[in-house]
C-alpha cells in the first residue's frame, strides 16, 4: 500500500498528469469553498440538528463550526470531482505503469458519477449522524475515519475497478479485499482532512487505487513496466 502511494505521489508531476492535477485543485479549491459558503448560510438561517446540545453548540462555535463541518463533509462532497477526472487520471496510471494491459473498457461519466453521488448522499448523512460521538471526546476521530475510510475505499474502489471488471466480477473481488479496501480507505479519509494536501488527494488516491487494484488482479507492477528493481 505504501508502494502504491509513493508511486502516485511521484507521478503527479508526470506532463501526462499535470493537467489533471490542476483541474482537481481548481475543483477541490471550489468545492470547499462552496462547501464553506453553503454550511455558513444554513448554519445561520437554519436549525441544521434535532439533538438540542449539538445546535446550541454549533450556533455557539458560529464560524468554527462552519470550519469543523466543512472539514467533516470535504471528504465526502469532493468524490465528485473525481467522477469527472477518473478515466484520464487510472488512463495515465496505466500508461506509465502498466503499458502491456489491454484498453480498459471505461466507465461512462454518468456512471462514474452516478456512483460518486451515491456515495456523497451516503457520506454526508452519516457525517451528519457522526456529530453525536463528539459527545465522546477522543472516540470520535476513531469512528470518524473508520466510517470514513469504509466507504471511501469502496467507493474508489468500485470506480476503478467498474473500468475493466463487471458489477458481479467486482463484487467478488471487492469482497475478497475487503480489509485491505477498507485500510486503503482510511488513508484517504486521513489524507482528505489534511489541509492543502486534501487538495490534491483525489488524484493521489485514485492513483494508488488504480496501482492497488491492479495488484489484487495479480498484475505484477514491475514486470509490467519491463524492469525488476533490486
Amino acid at each position: 500500500m505504501i508502494r502504491a502511494y509513493t508511486r502516485a505521489i511521484a507521478q503527479l508531476g508526470e506532463p501526462r498528469m499535470r493537467r489533471f492535477v490542476l483541474i482537481s485543485l481548481g475543483a477541490a479549491l471550489f468545492v470547499f469553498i462552496a462547501l464553506w459558503l453553503a454550511l455558513g448560510f444554513l448554519i445561520a438561517n437554519t436549525v441544521l440538528f434535532d439533538i438540542w446540545l449539538i445546535e446550541a453548540a454549533v450556533d455557539f462555535l458560529g464560524g468554527l463550526a462552519t470550519a469543523g463541518l466543512t472539514w467533516l463533509l470535504f471528504p465526502g462532497v469532493v468524490g465528485l470531482v473525481i467522477g469527472f477526472l477518473l478515466e484520464g487520471v487510472a488512463a495515465a496510471v496505466e500508461a506509465r505503469h502498466f503499458p502491456k494491459l489491454a484498453p480498459a473498457r471505461g466507465l461512462p461519466l454518468a456512471a462514474s458519477l452516478g456512483i460518486a453521488a451515491k456515495y456523497l448522499a451516503i457520506l454526508v448523512v452519516l457525517n451528519l449522524a457522526l456529530l453525536v460521538f463528539l459527545l465522546t471526546g477522543p472516540l470520535f476521530p476513531f469512528v470518524f475515519y473508520a466510517v470514513n475510510g469504509y466507504l471511501l475505499g469502496r467507493e474508489y474502489f468500485e470506480l476503478v475497478a467498474m473500468r475493466r471488471m463487471g458489477p458481479v466480477e467486482m463484487r467478488r473481488l471487492r469482497q475478497d479485499r475487503r480489509g485491505a479496501i477498507t485500510m486503503a480507505g482510511v488513508v484517504m479519509a486521513f489524507l482528505l482532512t489534511v489541509p492543502v494536501v486534501n487538495l490534491l488527494t483525489p488524484i493521489i488516491v485514485t492513483s494508488a487505487m488504480v496501482h492497488l487494484f491492479q495488484g489484487w488482479r495479480g498484475q505484477d507492477e514491475d514486470q509490467m513496466e519491463g524492469r525488476v528493481e533490486g
